[in-house]
Protein backbone atom coordinates (compact mmCIF):
# COMPACT_ATOMS: atom_id res chain seq x y z
CA UNK A 1 0.00 0.00 0.00
CA UNK A 2 2.94 2.67 0.60
CA UNK A 3 4.49 1.95 -1.85
CA UNK A 4 1.36 3.03 -4.41
CA UNK A 5 0.38 5.92 -2.48
CA UNK A 6 2.15 8.57 -1.13
CA UNK A 7 3.12 11.14 1.84
CA UNK A 8 2.18 14.46 1.53
CA UNK A 9 2.12 18.17 3.81
CA UNK A 10 -0.17 20.90 4.00
CA UNK A 11 -0.14 23.66 5.83
CA UNK A 12 -3.50 25.08 7.52
CA UNK A 13 -6.30 26.45 5.33
CA UNK A 14 -5.65 24.09 2.38
CA UNK A 15 -7.99 22.12 1.07
CA UNK A 16 -7.81 18.81 0.41
CA UNK A 17 -11.44 17.45 -1.38
CA UNK A 18 -14.48 18.54 -2.25
CA UNK A 19 -17.85 17.47 -1.26
CA UNK A 20 -19.83 16.13 -4.25
CA UNK A 21 -16.53 15.58 -6.53
CA UNK A 22 -15.43 12.43 -7.24
CA UNK A 23 -13.76 10.08 -4.25
CA UNK A 24 -10.79 9.69 -6.62
CA UNK A 25 -8.50 9.09 -3.28
CA UNK A 26 -8.67 7.41 -0.05
CA UNK A 27 -6.96 9.83 2.37
CA UNK A 28 -5.79 8.63 6.10
CA UNK A 29 -4.35 11.35 8.85
CA UNK A 30 -0.69 10.60 10.08
CA UNK A 31 -0.24 13.87 11.99
CA UNK A 32 -2.10 17.26 11.83
CA UNK A 33 -6.13 17.76 11.98
CA UNK A 34 -8.67 18.27 9.11
CA UNK A 35 -11.86 19.49 9.58
CA UNK A 36 -14.99 17.88 7.60
CA UNK A 37 -17.47 20.24 6.73
CA UNK A 38 -20.57 20.18 4.53
CA UNK A 39 -23.03 23.44 3.22
CA UNK A 40 -26.46 23.14 5.18
CA UNK A 41 -29.05 25.34 4.49
CA UNK A 42 -26.77 28.36 2.78
CA UNK A 43 -24.15 28.00 6.13
CA UNK A 44 -21.21 25.72 5.92
CA UNK A 45 -21.43 23.06 9.05
CA UNK A 46 -18.79 21.34 10.47
CA UNK A 47 -19.85 17.77 11.00
CA UNK A 48 -16.12 16.13 11.97
CA UNK A 49 -12.61 16.89 12.55
CA UNK A 50 -9.98 14.17 12.00
CA UNK A 51 -7.45 14.62 14.51
CA UNK A 52 -6.66 10.88 15.69
CA UNK A 53 -4.02 9.53 13.51
CA UNK A 54 -5.49 6.58 10.82
CA UNK A 55 -8.81 8.61 10.47
CA UNK A 56 -9.46 8.06 6.62
CA UNK A 57 -11.91 9.87 4.58
CA UNK A 58 -12.88 8.85 0.66
CA UNK A 59 -11.52 5.76 -1.28
CA UNK A 60 -15.59 5.39 -2.06
CA UNK A 61 -14.62 4.96 -6.24
CA UNK A 62 -13.22 1.60 -4.89
CA UNK A 63 -16.22 0.17 -4.07
CA UNK A 64 -18.51 1.80 -6.88
CA UNK A 65 -18.54 3.50 -10.54
CA UNK A 66 -16.16 6.87 -10.02
CA UNK A 67 -18.69 8.77 -11.62
CA UNK A 68 -21.10 7.70 -8.42
CA UNK A 69 -19.02 7.96 -5.46
CA UNK A 70 -18.39 11.55 -4.40
CA UNK A 71 -16.67 12.94 -1.45
CA UNK A 72 -19.49 13.23 1.30
CA UNK A 73 -17.97 16.61 3.02
CA UNK A 74 -15.15 18.44 2.12
CA UNK A 75 -11.84 18.20 4.09
CA UNK A 76 -9.51 21.28 4.75
CA UNK A 77 -6.64 21.20 7.03
CA UNK A 78 -6.66 23.24 10.29
CA UNK A 79 -3.00 22.83 11.16
CA UNK A 80 0.21 21.50 10.10
CA UNK A 81 -0.81 18.23 8.37
CA UNK A 82 1.07 15.06 7.16
CA UNK A 83 -1.54 12.82 5.03
CA UNK A 84 -1.38 9.68 2.94
CA UNK A 85 -3.21 9.52 -0.16
CA UNK A 86 -3.64 6.38 -2.54
CA UNK A 87 -5.65 6.36 -5.39
CA UNK A 88 -8.95 4.59 -4.91
CA UNK A 89 -9.02 2.30 -8.17
CA UNK A 90 -5.35 0.84 -6.13
CA UNK A 91 -7.14 0.66 -3.29
CA UNK A 92 -9.84 -1.55 -4.65
CA UNK A 93 -6.57 -3.62 -6.72
CA UNK A 94 -4.86 -4.16 -3.38
CA UNK A 95 -8.17 -5.28 -1.65
CA UNK A 96 -8.84 -7.81 -4.14
CA UNK A 97 -5.81 -9.43 -3.87
CA UNK A 98 -5.55 -9.47 0.14
CA UNK A 99 -9.20 -10.15 0.84
CA UNK A 100 -11.79 -10.79 -2.19
CA UNK A 101 -14.38 -11.77 0.04
CA UNK A 102 -13.84 -8.46 1.90
CA UNK A 103 -14.51 -6.25 -0.86
CA UNK A 104 -17.01 -8.20 -2.57
CA UNK A 105 -19.03 -8.07 1.22
CA UNK A 106 -18.40 -3.97 1.35
CA UNK A 107 -18.81 -3.42 -2.36
CA UNK A 108 -22.44 -5.46 -2.04
CA UNK A 109 -23.65 -3.56 1.39
CA UNK A 110 -22.72 -0.25 -0.35
CA UNK A 111 -24.41 -0.72 -3.40
CA UNK A 112 -27.82 -1.95 -1.78
CA UNK A 113 -26.97 0.99 0.53
CA UNK A 114 -27.03 3.02 -3.23
CA UNK A 115 -29.69 1.26 -4.58
CA UNK A 116 -32.04 1.90 -2.14
CA UNK A 117 -31.76 5.60 -2.18
CA UNK A 118 -31.76 5.76 -5.92
CA UNK A 119 -35.43 3.59 -5.72
CA UNK A 120 -36.74 6.21 -3.47
CA UNK A 121 -35.38 8.69 -5.44
CA UNK A 122 -37.18 7.47 -8.74
CA UNK A 123 -40.33 6.82 -6.58
CA UNK A 124 -40.80 10.56 -5.59
CA UNK A 125 -39.59 11.49 -9.29
CA UNK A 126 -42.84 9.42 -10.49
CA UNK A 127 -44.94 10.64 -8.00
CA UNK A 128 -44.27 13.78 -8.62
CA UNK A 129 -44.16 13.49 -12.09
CA UNK A 130 -47.44 12.19 -11.87
CA UNK A 131 -48.96 14.41 -9.56
CA UNK A 132 -47.94 17.23 -12.70
CA UNK A 133 -49.21 15.14 -15.53
CA UNK A 134 -52.20 14.69 -13.87
CA UNK A 135 -52.28 18.80 -12.73
CA UNK A 136 -51.27 19.45 -16.65
CA UNK A 137 -53.74 17.07 -18.28
CA UNK A 138 -56.75 18.93 -16.13
CA UNK A 139 -55.29 22.31 -17.70
CA UNK A 140 -54.73 20.70 -20.60
CA UNK A 141 -58.85 19.41 -20.85
CA UNK A 142 -60.39 22.48 -19.53
CA UNK A 143 -59.50 24.73 -22.70
CA UNK A 144 -59.96 21.32 -25.00
CA UNK A 145 -63.50 20.97 -23.75
CA UNK A 146 -64.15 24.86 -24.48
CA UNK A 147 -62.86 24.40 -27.90
CA UNK A 148 -64.91 21.34 -28.66
CA UNK A 149 -67.97 23.44 -27.50
CA UNK A 150 -67.25 26.02 -29.64
CA UNK A 151 -66.93 23.93 -32.48
CA UNK A 152 -70.26 22.57 -32.10
CA UNK A 153 -71.59 25.72 -31.54
CA UNK A 154 -70.10 27.10 -34.30
CA UNK A 155 -70.86 24.18 -36.62
CA UNK A 156 -75.07 25.13 -35.85
CA UNK A 157 -74.57 28.74 -36.71
CA UNK A 158 -72.71 28.43 -39.75
CA UNK A 159 -75.86 26.12 -40.94
CA UNK A 160 -78.03 29.26 -39.35
CA UNK A 161 -76.06 31.27 -41.16
CA UNK A 162 -76.87 29.94 -44.81
CA UNK A 163 -80.15 29.33 -43.89
CA UNK A 164 -80.77 33.08 -43.57
CA UNK A 165 -78.70 33.98 -46.54
CA UNK A 166 -81.01 32.14 -48.39
CA UNK A 167 -83.82 33.63 -46.88
CA UNK A 168 -83.00 36.93 -47.37
CA UNK A 169 -82.04 36.53 -51.15
CA UNK A 170 -85.52 35.43 -52.18
CA UNK A 171 -86.04 38.81 -50.54
CA UNK A 172 -86.99 41.59 -53.17
CA UNK A 173 -83.64 43.36 -51.83
CA UNK A 174 -81.12 44.70 -54.82
CA UNK A 175 -76.83 44.69 -54.80
CA UNK A 176 -76.40 47.88 -53.56
CA UNK A 177 -79.52 47.20 -50.08
CA UNK A 178 -77.36 44.29 -49.37
CA UNK A 179 -73.64 46.29 -49.25
CA UNK A 180 -75.24 48.80 -46.88
CA UNK A 181 -76.46 45.72 -44.91
CA UNK A 182 -73.20 44.50 -44.79
CA UNK A 183 -71.72 47.74 -44.19
CA UNK A 184 -74.02 48.44 -41.41
CA UNK A 185 -72.89 44.76 -39.78
CA UNK A 186 -69.13 45.65 -39.96
CA UNK A 187 -70.17 49.43 -38.51
CA UNK A 188 -71.17 48.04 -35.50
CA UNK A 189 -68.34 45.01 -35.03
CA UNK A 190 -65.83 47.65 -35.58
CA UNK A 191 -67.87 49.59 -32.51
CA UNK A 192 -66.03 49.92 -29.25
CA UNK A 193 -68.48 48.81 -26.59
CA UNK A 194 -67.48 49.91 -23.14
CA UNK A 195 -67.88 47.07 -20.45
CA UNK A 196 -71.37 46.53 -18.78
CA UNK A 197 -72.74 45.13 -15.85
CA UNK A 198 -75.12 42.41 -15.91
CA UNK A 199 -78.11 44.94 -15.37
CA UNK A 200 -77.08 47.28 -17.97
CA UNK A 201 -76.91 44.14 -20.43
CA UNK A 202 -80.27 43.06 -19.62
CA UNK A 203 -81.53 46.33 -20.22
CA UNK A 204 -79.77 46.54 -23.41
CA UNK A 205 -81.68 43.25 -24.39
CA UNK A 206 -84.74 44.04 -23.48
CA UNK A 207 -84.80 47.52 -25.40
CA UNK A 208 -83.61 45.50 -28.14
CA UNK A 209 -86.24 43.21 -27.82
CA UNK A 210 -88.69 45.15 -27.65
CA UNK A 211 -87.87 47.21 -30.31
CA UNK A 212 -87.95 44.18 -32.42
CA UNK A 213 -91.08 42.91 -30.95
CA UNK A 214 -92.75 46.36 -32.28
CA UNK A 215 -90.91 46.37 -36.01
CA UNK A 216 -92.75 42.22 -36.44
CA UNK A 217 -89.32 40.50 -35.80
CA UNK A 218 -90.46 36.55 -34.94
CA UNK A 219 -88.90 35.14 -32.38
CA UNK A 220 -87.51 38.62 -31.25
CA UNK A 221 -85.73 37.21 -27.41
CA UNK A 222 -84.11 34.72 -29.82
CA UNK A 223 -82.54 37.83 -31.49
CA UNK A 224 -81.88 40.16 -28.65
CA UNK A 225 -78.83 38.64 -26.88
CA UNK A 226 -76.63 38.56 -30.10
CA UNK A 227 -77.50 42.22 -31.15
CA UNK A 228 -77.15 43.55 -27.63
CA UNK A 229 -74.29 42.07 -27.46
CA UNK A 230 -72.44 43.86 -29.77
CA UNK A 231 -73.91 47.13 -29.06
CA UNK A 232 -76.91 47.38 -31.46
CA UNK A 233 -79.72 50.00 -29.94
CA UNK A 234 -82.83 51.82 -31.37
CA UNK A 235 -80.85 53.92 -33.98
CA UNK A 236 -78.88 51.30 -35.48
CA UNK A 237 -81.85 48.61 -35.95
CA UNK A 238 -83.62 51.53 -37.73
CA UNK A 239 -80.98 52.09 -40.26
CA UNK A 240 -80.79 48.41 -40.96
CA UNK A 241 -85.29 48.87 -41.84
CA UNK A 242 -84.07 51.59 -43.87
CA UNK A 243 -81.53 50.02 -46.02
CA UNK A 244 -83.17 46.52 -46.94
CA UNK A 245 -87.25 47.61 -45.75
CA UNK A 246 -89.58 46.31 -43.54
CA UNK A 247 -90.33 43.45 -45.69
CA UNK A 248 -86.55 41.77 -45.72
CA UNK A 249 -85.98 42.83 -41.91
CA UNK A 250 -86.32 39.96 -40.14
CA UNK A 251 -84.10 37.61 -42.40
CA UNK A 252 -81.67 40.35 -42.71
CA UNK A 253 -80.86 40.78 -38.78
CA UNK A 254 -81.06 37.13 -38.35
CA UNK A 255 -78.19 36.47 -40.85
CA UNK A 256 -76.58 39.82 -38.98
CA UNK A 257 -77.44 38.13 -36.00
CA UNK A 258 -75.70 35.04 -36.70
CA UNK A 259 -72.81 36.66 -38.28
CA UNK A 260 -71.73 38.37 -35.19
CA UNK A 261 -72.27 34.94 -33.01
CA UNK A 262 -69.82 33.31 -35.34
CA UNK A 263 -67.46 35.87 -35.20
CA UNK A 264 -67.64 35.61 -31.10
CA UNK A 265 -67.19 31.75 -31.12
CA UNK A 266 -63.93 31.59 -33.43
CA UNK A 267 -62.67 34.19 -30.87
CA UNK A 268 -63.19 31.56 -28.08
CA UNK A 269 -61.97 28.91 -30.44
CA UNK A 270 -58.79 31.18 -30.96
CA UNK A 271 -58.32 31.85 -27.40
CA UNK A 272 -58.76 28.21 -26.10
CA UNK A 273 -56.72 26.63 -28.88
CA UNK A 274 -53.94 29.35 -27.73
CA UNK A 275 -54.37 28.38 -24.00
CA UNK A 276 -53.34 24.76 -25.16
CA UNK A 277 -50.75 26.06 -27.31
CA UNK A 278 -48.99 27.87 -24.50
CA UNK A 279 -49.19 25.07 -22.00
CA UNK A 280 -47.55 23.03 -24.57
CA UNK A 281 -44.90 25.38 -25.20
CA UNK A 282 -44.43 25.47 -21.28
CA UNK A 283 -44.08 21.53 -21.11
CA UNK A 284 -41.25 21.85 -23.94
CA UNK A 285 -39.47 25.21 -22.08
CA UNK A 286 -39.83 22.91 -18.69
CA UNK A 287 -38.63 19.82 -19.89
CA UNK A 288 -36.00 20.88 -22.08
CA UNK A 289 -35.95 17.66 -23.70
CA UNK A 290 -35.79 19.40 -27.13
CA UNK A 291 -32.28 21.13 -25.86
CA UNK A 292 -28.46 20.28 -25.11
CA UNK A 293 -27.73 19.01 -21.06
CA UNK A 294 -25.57 22.18 -20.58
CA UNK A 295 -26.58 25.49 -22.53
CA UNK A 296 -26.68 29.23 -21.54
CA UNK A 297 -29.96 29.49 -20.32
CA UNK A 298 -32.58 32.68 -18.85
CA UNK A 299 -33.82 31.45 -15.25
CA UNK A 300 -36.77 33.72 -15.74
CA UNK A 301 -38.42 31.12 -18.52
CA UNK A 302 -37.89 28.32 -16.22
CA UNK A 303 -39.93 30.05 -13.52
CA UNK A 304 -42.58 30.84 -15.42
CA UNK A 305 -42.66 27.63 -16.99
CA UNK A 306 -42.16 25.84 -13.70
CA UNK A 307 -45.47 28.28 -12.90
CA UNK A 308 -47.33 26.84 -15.45
CA UNK A 309 -46.55 23.89 -14.67
CA UNK A 310 -47.95 23.65 -10.68
CA UNK A 311 -50.92 25.87 -12.04
CA UNK A 312 -53.45 23.44 -10.29
CA UNK A 313 -51.59 24.19 -7.15
CA UNK A 314 -51.63 27.68 -7.10
CA UNK A 315 -55.22 28.55 -8.02
CA UNK A 316 -56.13 30.37 -4.77
CA UNK A 317 -52.00 31.84 -4.71
CA UNK A 318 -51.31 35.57 -5.49
CA UNK A 319 -48.17 35.32 -7.43
CA UNK A 320 -46.16 38.92 -7.43
CA UNK A 321 -43.02 38.77 -9.55
CA UNK A 322 -39.80 41.27 -8.94
CA UNK A 323 -37.05 40.57 -12.21
CA UNK A 324 -34.51 42.66 -12.32
CA UNK A 325 -31.39 42.30 -13.76
CA UNK A 326 -31.19 38.48 -15.23
CA UNK A 327 -28.23 37.96 -17.39
CA UNK A 328 -27.96 34.95 -18.96
CA UNK A 329 -25.93 31.74 -17.29
CA UNK A 330 -24.42 28.30 -17.83
CA UNK A 331 -26.08 25.16 -16.57
CA UNK A 332 -28.37 22.77 -16.56
CA UNK A 333 -32.27 24.06 -17.43
CA UNK A 334 -34.23 21.26 -16.76
CA UNK A 335 -32.52 20.32 -13.51
CA UNK A 336 -32.81 24.26 -11.94
CA UNK A 337 -36.20 23.42 -13.60
CA UNK A 338 -36.53 20.57 -10.94
CA UNK A 339 -34.91 23.27 -8.34
CA UNK A 340 -37.86 25.57 -8.80
CA UNK A 341 -40.50 23.06 -8.64
CA UNK A 342 -39.54 21.61 -4.53
CA UNK A 343 -38.50 24.95 -3.54
CA UNK A 344 -42.17 26.53 -5.14
CA UNK A 345 -44.04 22.69 -4.16
CA UNK A 346 -43.03 23.31 -0.76
CA UNK A 347 -43.89 26.97 -0.38
CA UNK A 348 -47.30 25.87 -1.66
CA UNK A 349 -47.57 23.32 1.55
CA UNK A 350 -46.35 26.53 3.86
CA UNK A 351 -49.20 28.27 3.20
CA UNK A 352 -51.34 25.45 2.85
CA UNK A 353 -52.40 26.41 -0.12
CA UNK A 354 -53.30 29.89 0.51
CA UNK A 355 -51.31 33.00 0.34
CA UNK A 356 -48.76 34.80 -1.75
CA UNK A 357 -45.21 33.51 -3.86
CA UNK A 358 -43.14 36.88 -4.20
CA UNK A 359 -40.65 35.58 -7.04
CA UNK A 360 -37.43 38.40 -7.04
CA UNK A 361 -33.77 38.15 -9.14
CA UNK A 362 -30.72 40.23 -9.18
CA UNK A 363 -27.25 39.80 -9.07
CA UNK A 364 -25.49 40.37 -6.03
CA UNK A 365 -21.72 39.47 -6.11
CA UNK A 366 -20.93 37.88 -9.41
CA UNK A 367 -24.23 35.56 -9.07
CA UNK A 368 -27.82 35.98 -10.09
CA UNK A 369 -29.52 35.82 -7.26
CA UNK A 370 -33.46 34.23 -6.86
CA UNK A 371 -35.32 34.43 -3.67
CA UNK A 372 -38.76 32.74 -3.84
CA UNK A 373 -40.37 33.79 -0.43
CA UNK A 374 -43.69 32.61 0.80
CA UNK A 375 -46.08 34.00 3.65
CA UNK A 376 -46.61 30.72 5.46
CA UNK A 377 -45.64 30.62 9.07
CA UNK A 378 -42.35 29.84 8.95
CA UNK A 379 -39.64 26.97 9.54
CA UNK A 380 -38.84 25.46 13.09
CA UNK A 381 -35.48 25.89 14.07
CA UNK A 382 -34.65 22.75 14.54
CA UNK A 383 -36.67 21.53 11.49
CA UNK A 384 -34.01 24.15 9.57
CA UNK A 385 -31.25 22.48 10.19
CA UNK A 386 -31.83 19.38 8.94
CA UNK A 387 -33.90 20.52 5.46
CA UNK A 388 -30.90 19.12 3.17
CA UNK A 389 -30.88 15.64 4.66
CA UNK A 390 -31.86 12.53 2.81
CA UNK A 391 -35.39 11.47 3.46
CA UNK A 392 -35.66 14.27 6.38
CA UNK A 393 -39.48 15.30 6.28
CA UNK A 394 -42.16 17.13 7.74
CA UNK A 395 -45.39 15.62 5.55
CA UNK A 396 -47.39 13.58 6.12
CA UNK A 397 -46.43 9.54 5.34
CA UNK A 398 -47.17 9.01 1.20
CA UNK A 399 -47.12 12.82 0.93
CA UNK A 400 -42.83 13.04 0.45
CA UNK A 401 -39.69 10.94 0.69
CA UNK A 402 -37.78 13.79 2.14
CA UNK A 403 -35.50 13.95 -0.74
CA UNK A 404 -36.90 17.15 -2.50
CA UNK A 405 -34.12 19.44 -1.24
CA UNK A 406 -31.75 17.07 -0.97
CA UNK A 407 -31.98 16.67 -5.01
CA UNK A 408 -32.15 20.88 -5.08
CA UNK A 409 -29.54 20.88 -3.10
CA UNK A 410 -27.31 18.53 -5.10
CA UNK A 411 -28.39 20.59 -8.61
CA UNK A 412 -27.55 24.05 -7.16
CA UNK A 413 -23.78 23.14 -5.17
CA UNK A 414 -22.74 20.04 -6.74
CA UNK A 415 -24.02 20.48 -10.80
CA UNK A 416 -24.04 24.40 -10.66
CA UNK A 417 -21.34 25.45 -7.98
CA UNK A 418 -23.74 28.04 -6.62
CA UNK A 419 -25.60 28.20 -3.26
CA UNK A 420 -29.17 27.31 -1.48
CA UNK A 421 -30.27 28.48 1.90
CA UNK A 422 -33.48 29.79 3.50
CA UNK A 423 -34.61 32.14 5.89
CA UNK A 424 -37.20 32.12 7.44
CA UNK A 425 -39.44 33.92 10.81
CA UNK A 426 -42.79 33.91 11.59
CA UNK A 427 -44.49 35.96 8.40
CA UNK A 428 -42.87 33.69 6.07
CA UNK A 429 -39.72 31.92 4.03
CA UNK A 430 -37.55 32.82 1.67
CA UNK A 431 -35.61 30.18 -0.22
CA UNK A 432 -32.93 32.04 -1.63
CA UNK A 433 -30.65 30.57 -4.80
CA UNK A 434 -27.50 31.80 -5.96
CA UNK A 435 -25.95 30.82 -9.58
CA UNK A 436 -22.74 31.50 -10.79
CA UNK A 437 -22.64 34.38 -13.71
CA UNK A 438 -21.03 33.18 -17.00
CA UNK A 439 -20.69 30.21 -18.27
Amino acid sequence: MWATGEELTFEPGEELFVEGRTSDFLWILLDGAVQLTRRSAGDTVVVATMTAPGQWAGGLSAWADASAAGYRATGTTVAPTTMFRLPSSELGRLIDEWFPFGKHLITGIYQTVRSIEATVRQREALVALGTMAAGLAHEINNPASASLRAVEALNTTCNEMLGNLSALAVMPISAEQFVELDRLRRELLDLAIPDADALAMMDREDNVGTWLERHGVTRPWDLAPSLAAVGADGTWLAAVEKAVGPEALDPALRWTATTFSASRLLGELSDTTRRISNLVEAVKSYSQLDRAGRQTFVVREGLESTLVMLSPKLKNIRITRDYGDTPDIGGYPAEMNQVWTNVIDNAVDAMEGKGTLHIASSVVDGFLQVELTDSGTGIPADVLQRVFEPFFTTKDVGKGTGLGLDISRRIVVDRHHGEISFETSPQGTTARVRLPLGE
